[in-house]
């Protein structure tokens, strides 16, 4: 066997270190949480009232091998209960059965998204087992958890208990690619995804359209020239956006020569990338548009506006999975990049405009209020790194509030040292719209061990906190999040 060690500390000591502690989060042994009460600071608004969704890797490793890869950790789900009498916390490791069987024979045995060893071994031989870390959203009355290119898991909605692999009643199977960004029209019920079939000869953008009771509509198949990594997509009132990178994946060097993904990644620039339109009602391919040659990991909203479809989206210099690695000295050497608002016209198959946010630190994991998606919502949040552009490790450690309306007007909040954003912040709307709603975000305290959620005013997140839930228990770093409101009473 020849294991990756993550070494905790291990930052090349000639550069600084813009991320102090945050070893600790990925050395931890994170535990289950059993709805342990949270202490509150502040107040927290009373149309607050639902459950805040978090996935994310929470076991860097067994045995002797040692994840090298921020996307290698085995998922874990947490649930924020917000009711009126405060909040509390729970959460679970999701038992797939990658999980099952490495726990019952003591060892790592699959291969990861950036970690591969003597002896590994791959699904059918040539795909990775996921460890279902990426996103969790409650799906026509079930709880699902999602990983990267293969089918969700169900979980017990109130004990975060993993119940199986979810099929969809036997509409897709376990080779089906499945991405781990699902998109949903709150109007309908409807639900979208899609995923890559990466063929080195002719990959496959499958587009797949479910009704609100689940069953399956269409899977369309749409030829994309260039196995594109694609992690995420836009859904507006009559099409699907997909901005294709030329980031490319070689599945022969996973299934052929031991690869992880990670090796198996290349970055070709000169191809360009293309925003890809796809009809919603039938799946099929209405324009295929240059953009440009940046890379795009996560989409914002699209809209249609006299006559154009408008798609927002984070552009990057160029792919950040390598910054993912090697744990835990991440982001070592990110790229920059920033909100881009794109104007289309379909019919000509063109590009009319841009416009560009003027925040450039390396921003991720973006939402809006999802009570506007499809329409148009000119604010937005994200998370984005202070020392973008200089040497040595970071982590995210900015709160940024865009506004189409006035894009060149930034709010921006920055954690106290040691202290980092760790997940997807997730827009909370004021139902009567008395109130400019809430932005909810993790922060992983370094120095203290501790974890809290921090509630921001969401129209000046640069004023700080407005309340803070304390977490009696270490909160793992997360990806994506979702917001489940409960019903309440006027």
């Amino acid at each position: 066997m020849n294991p990756s060690i993550a070494s905790p500390g291990s930052s090349n000591q000639r550069d600084p270190d813009h991320s102090p502690g945050i070893e600790r989060a990925f050395t931890h042994a994170f535990e289950e949480a059993d709805n342990v009460r949270c202490e509150v600071e502040g107040e927290i608004p009373s149309f607050v009232r639902g459950t805040l969704l978090m996935n994310g890797p929470a076991r860097f490793g067994r045995g002797d091998v040692r994840y090298k890869h921020w996307l290698d950790g085995d998922g874990m789900v947490a649930a924020l209960r917000f009711g009126e009498g405060g909040a509390s916390y729970q959460s679970r490791f999701v038992k797939s059965s990658k999980l099952a069987r490495e726990e019952k024979e003591g060892r790592v045995v699959y291969r990861a998204f950036g970690t591969s060893f003597s002896g590994d071994e791959l699904i059918r031989g040539i795909a990775l087992a996921s460890p279902v870390n990426v996103s969790a959203y409650p799906v026509a009355g079930k709880l699902l958890a999602f990983g990267e290119q293969g089918l969700p898991w169900a979980l017990d909605r109130a004990t975060l208990e993993t119940e199986g692999e979810h099929s969809f009643d036997g509409q897709l199977n376990a080779i089906s690619p499945f991405s781990a960004h699902p998109k949903f029209d709150r109007v309908t019920g409807e639900m979208f995804n899609f995923g890559i079939s990466y063929s080195a000869t002719a990959p496959i953008l499958n587009v797949y359209r479910f009704g609100a009771d689940q069953r399956l509509v269409y899977r369309s198949r749409i030829p994309i020239g260039i196995p594109s990594s694609v992690h995420d997509f836009s859904i507006g009132p009559r099409h699907l956006v997909f901005h294709l990178s030329p980031y490319l994946l070689d599945m022969s060097l996973l299934s052929r020569e031991g690869k992880s993904v990670m090796e198996a990644l290349s970055w070709e620039p000169a191809r360009g990338s293309r925003l890809v339109v796809v009809a919603r009602d039938s799946g099929e391919l209405v324009a295929s548009i240059p953009a440009g040659s940046s890379y795009c990991l996560h989409l914002i909203n699209a809209f249609g506006e006299d006559g154009r479809l408008v798609v927002d989206l984070l552009e990057l210099d160029r792919p950040v999975y390598d910054q993912y690695q090697t744990i835990p000295d991440l982001f070592t050497d990110v790229s920059e990049g920033g909100a881009v608002r794109f104007v289309l016209d379909l019919e000509g198959a063109r590009l009319v405009s841009r416009v560009d946010s003027p925040y450039r630190s390396a921003p991720d994991f973006p939402t809006i209020d999802l009570n506007l998606s499809t329409r148009r919502a000119d604010e937005f949040w994200m998370v984005g790194i202070s020392a973008t552009g200089k040497p040595g490790r970071k982590f995210f450690d900015e709160m940024v509030h865009g506004d189409w309306s006035a894009p060149a007007k930034l709010d921006v909040y920055r954690a106290p040292g040691s202290c980092y954003f760790g997940s997807e912040p997730v827009h909370v709307a004021d139902p009567v719209k008395k109130h400019p709603g809430v932005v909810i975000a993790h922060m992983f305290d370094a120095t203290a061990m501790k974890s809290s959620w921090l509630l921001f005013d969401a129209s000046s997140v640069s004023k700080g906190p407005v309340a803070r839930v304390r977490v009696p228990t270490l909160c793992h770093l997360g990806f994506h999040t979702c917001f489940e409101r409960e019903t309440v009473p006027q």
